[in-house]
């Protein structure tokens, strides 16, 4: 078995503030990651921080880009239990998009036509839900079949096995899963003790 992370977030920017309102839901935008450090965390979104209309396929990081930029958004974080062959599949899906990321555009029609519960379905465009679905219905993650066509963020949370594991300032996230100082020297001085002992 292997975990990957559904991350919604609300950056708080004009464009994600229109789309909660419309919404009415508590989060904006949504990324899937394949690792619990985010590092490999993946959506539909802002090419340059400064833009909001220029979108299309990118590799985030809570370091860099729009969320570095947006020190006060909020997220909640979510791991789901996958088979090993899903991961791989979904490995696979991601560095095509990867190698083929000049393909792809923020699908902005299809994203403002879902205030109006209309889908606009283009060729290689995606919103950040849309992209998300696709991604874990193509890697065979049948949870997702139950998820609406008309998709937000938020009706990820619906996903069978979904388990929360962080809620608050994203910024925190990453201070939450740096060891500290202290427990790196005990760890150190722990197998230190152990190799003088033998």
């Amino acid at each position: 078995m292997k975990q990957i992370y559904i991350v919604l977030t609300h950056t708080g920017t004009a464009l994600s503030t229109i789309i909660k309102y419309y919404t009415k839901d508590e989060f904006s935008h949504v990324s899937i990651s394949l690792d619990e450090e985010l590092e490999e965390m993946y959506s539909f979104g802002r090419l340059n921080p400064y833009n909001p209309f220029w979108g299309g396929f990118v590799h985030e990081s809570i370091k860099n880009g729009t969320f570095k930029r947006f020190k006060n958004t909020r997220t909640e974080i979510y791991s789901l239990n996958i088979e090993d062959e899903q991961y791989n599949r979904l490995v696979k899906i991601i560095n095509h998009f990867k190698m083929n990321i000049q393909k792809y555009s923020f699908n902005i029609l299809g994203l403002a036509c879902v205030s109006i519960k209309r889908k606009i379905r283009r060729k290689n465009n995606f919103y950040c839900a849309e992209f998300v679905k696709h991604v874990l219905k193509s890697a065979g993650i049948t949870s997702v079949a139950e998820l609406p066509e008309i998709i937000k963020p938020e009706d990820f949370k619906k996903i069978e096995g979904l388990q929360l594991e962080y809620k608050g300032l994203l910024k925190k996230y990453i201070k939450r899963n740096k060891p500290k100082i202290k427990d790196l020297m005990k760890s150190m001085n722990n197998k230190m003790s152990y190799i003088y002992k033998i």
